[in-house]
């Protein structure tokens, strides 16, 4: 071991605090990217009394999936008002703040690296739990509390830069959606437009099989049902391109204004008929696509569904004024991603000098 590691388990420890006196039914989980966040399961009927209760300053981490997802769900709780989280999972606390600051801590368990380890240590069922006997025996590095300090600044000045630019962002979206509902649904001329369908203006279709052990990490992004999945060095489709969720997570119709790889669980506007492109994708983006979902387990949408809903079709020089307007809000956005992607490579840069510490 390194002269300045140590390993994790004298540092921390379990807690089991139960929300017994019933102090909120707010339920969280935790998802991949480490942060908590509203949960899934249906608690309908449950005693949440047995629920563990967690605080500002405390640890959680979903063990049973850890083989499945090559990733430890864990979190740091900042929120003031306490949250309840599943019995299953493990709340722990920093002994000593003197000594491992958690902030840092949570640094740690961002690192690619640590997900990998705790990978290695799966108990080999088929979801891969770790235990917490495995956790407590992995080792990290442990400089003196005013280096990690330091470096934690450091992380939280970009956090906090990619969250302004985040939130502009939205504000810019916001923007170009308010506009869309003043020219297009709030118009007192609808009624006279020409009534037909999506089919009418734009075609839907499936995208293409990719799995990632073929994704060759080129320019063009690889365009899935969640977003950007990968990059590849082949592209489906030429910019502008509107993809949006068809299986598993589906709608949420997204705009790529250059080349991209649309993978198959995906669906993808091949052609537009006489018709402005960010007009059919805001368009796409204010359908109601839980209209489109079916009965089975995975939720699918089928490009026929769409193609068949009915719709009010402006003029054409309605959708150029309203292109020409958004366009601009919209560059302005794809200038703080570029930055916000910048942010995050060094976000990785700042983690990836923690165990050179």
């Amino acid at each position: 071991m390194k002269s300045n590691y140590d390993i994790l388990g004298n540092h921390i420890r379990l807690i089991d605090t139960r929300n017994r006196e019933s102090i909120t039914d707010r339920v969280l989980g935790i998802n991949i990217d480490k942060f908590f966040m509203p949960s899934v399961a249906n608690v309908i009927g449950t005693d949440l009394s047995k629920y563990k209760l967690i605080t500002k300053g405390k640890f959680a981490c979903n063990p049973m999936h850890v083989g499945r997802d090559e990733r430890l769900p864990v979190a740091l709780y900042d929120e003031e008002e306490p949250a309840i989280v599943s019995p299953a999972y493990f709340m722990f606390e920093v002994i000593d703040n003197s000594i491992l600051n958690e902030d840092y801590l949570m640094m740690w368990f961002r690192r690619p690296e640590f997900d990998r380890i705790c990978w290695l240590h799966t108990d080999g069922s088929v979801r891969g739990g770790i235990t917490w006997d495995d956790i407590c025996r992995l080792e990290l590095p442990i400089p003196p509390i005013e280096n990690q300090l330091e470096i934690v600044n450091i992380y939280k000045a970009i956090t906090e830069r990619i969250a302004l630019k985040q939130k502009i962002n939205d504000n810019l979206e916001a923007t170009v959606q308010a506009l869309y509902q003043e020219i297009f649904v709030e118009n007192p001329d609808i009624s006279d437009w020409k009534q037909g369908i999506v089919g009418d203006v734009l075609q839907l279709q499936r995208g293409h099989d990719l799995p990632r052990t073929e994704m060759l990490g080129g320019q063009y992004p690889v365009a899935g049902s969640t977003g950007t999945i990968g990059y590849h060095n082949q592209f489906t489709a030429e910019a502008p391109v509107i993809v949006m969720g068809r299986s598993g997570n589906i709608g949420n119709p997204r705009l790529y204004l250059c080349n991209c790889w649309t993978h198959n669980t995906s669906l993808y506007v091949k052609q537009i008929y006489e018709a402005e492109p960010l007009w059919a994708f805001y368009l796409l983006k204010n359908l109601n696509y839980d209209s489109f979902v079916g009965g089975s387990a995975v939720p699918t949408l089928n490009r026929n569904d769409v193609h068949a809903y009915g719709i009010s079709i402006p003029p054409l020089d309605l959708q150029k004024s309203f292109a020409d307007k958004a366009m601009k809000l919209i560059l302005c956005k794809e200038e703080n991603l570029a930055e916000i992607e910048k942010l995050q490579e060094l976000q990785g840069i700042v983690l990836a000098t923690i165990s050179s510490r």
